[in-house]
């Protein structure tokens, strides 16, 4: 685990007041332009598009502390050569601050080429650069959270379950037959997410076999496909699926729905993130827990340290670790409240 979690606060606000104050002292209380790029991996990471929403409305909120804004959204479509143009047409088109969410984490060099040539702070979000290529320059920074939080809180959900319900243990041989679907393949969030997960559910005493483990990308359609084949081999007995995020939870369930699975027939779902149809989900019953993603409390630390940078003021007052890093903690949703624990509205 990493060290301390803050979660953003309504100081945020004020601090956003004084940095537009500050910026407007020094500019003859001119109004404070910010333009805000943002080119993120994939337009069908169902999370991620509810966090640009949210980070949206965090910057329509600083225009009543002073700030004209600007945000325009590019989506990669999962490729590393249309992002790094992105990032190219971004600057040409007059963004001073860009948001990046990375295809390729371990190889962001030649965006951090480009920014660095024009002055350009970059907030990194969601997928974290390798801590080798956050030091080439100091103006860097990642928002996000930490992917064995999440992993362990999952395991943890599903262990919770498995002890006070017996019969998730379908064939009552003492050990829960589970399959997982995983993000990407040698994605260090996928990796971190299922080890944990499956680690926390041994620490709590569970017994587990391992049935299979499918790639599904993040993707809804993807995970359906994979679960398909995986009731095909399986049958019956899958009693646990752990996916790395809402949208592929969900896509096993609609393979077990398609084919007329119902009740008692059914395994356990638990999915990551807290998007908004995974919410719905573990409210209606559907799955039976998930770890929420604190997508506002993201989307405020990525405006309020792009309201900083922009009137270059070193932010110093924000949560960071290792002064570059800012990161919101996960909470867990079980299925019988289908809310958010300890989290403050």
């Amino acid at each position: 685990m990493r060290g301390r979690r803050i979660r953003i606060l309504a100081a945020g606000a004020a601090l956003c007041a004084g940095v537009a104050g500050a910026c407007r002292g020094r500019q003859e209380e001119r109004t404070v332009e910010l333009h805000v790029g943002v080119t993120y991996y994939n337009q069908s990471d169902t999370f991620l598009n509810e966090l640009i929403g949210c980070f949206k409305d965090e910057l329509v909120k600083l225009e009543d502390s002073g700030f004209e804004t600007a945000l325009t959204v590019r989506d990669a479509a999962g490729a590393k050569r249309t992002q790094d143009d992105q990032v190219q047409e971004l600057i040409d088109a007059g963004c001073n601050i860009l948001c990046v969410n990375l295809v390729d984490r371990a190889d962001p060099s030649e965006i951090i080429d480009l920014a660095r040539e024009k002055d350009i702070p970059i907030i990194f979000f969601n997928r974290e650069p390798v801590a080798e290529d956050m030091m080439q320059w100091e103006k860097l920074y990642y928002v996000g959270a930490d992917a064995e939080q999440s992993g362990m809180m999952q395991g943890s959900l599903a262990a919770d379950l498995i002890r006070c319900d017996e019969h998730v243990d379908r064939n009552q041989d003492g050990k829960i037959q589970y399959v997982v679907l995983e993000g990407e393949a040698g994605h260090q969030d996928a990796i971190i997410r299922t080890e944990s997960a499956v680690d926390t559910l041994k620490s709590n005493g569970i017994v587990l076999e391992k049935l299979s483990c499918g790639i599904a990308n993040w993707n809804r359609a993807q995970a359906k496909n994979r679960m398909m084949q995986m009731i095909g081999q399986y049958r019956n007995q899958i009693e646990l699926v752990l996916a790395n995020n809402d949208d592929m939870a969900l896509g096993a369930l609609d393979a077990y729905e398609e084919l007329n699975y119902q009740g008692s027939a059914l395994p356990v779902f638990f999915g990551i993130d807290g998007t908004d149809e995974g919410l719905k989900a573990v409210r209606e019953h559907r799955m039976h827990g998930t770890v929420y993603n604190d997508k506002e409390g993201q989307a405020a630390a990525m405006a309020e340290l792009a309201a900083a940078l922009i009137c270059g003021k070193e932010p110093v007052e924000m949560p960071f670790e290792n002064e570059k890093y800012i990161y919101l903690p996960y909470y867990k949703v079980p299925g019988d409240s289908g809310l958010p624990e300890n989290r403050n509205p």
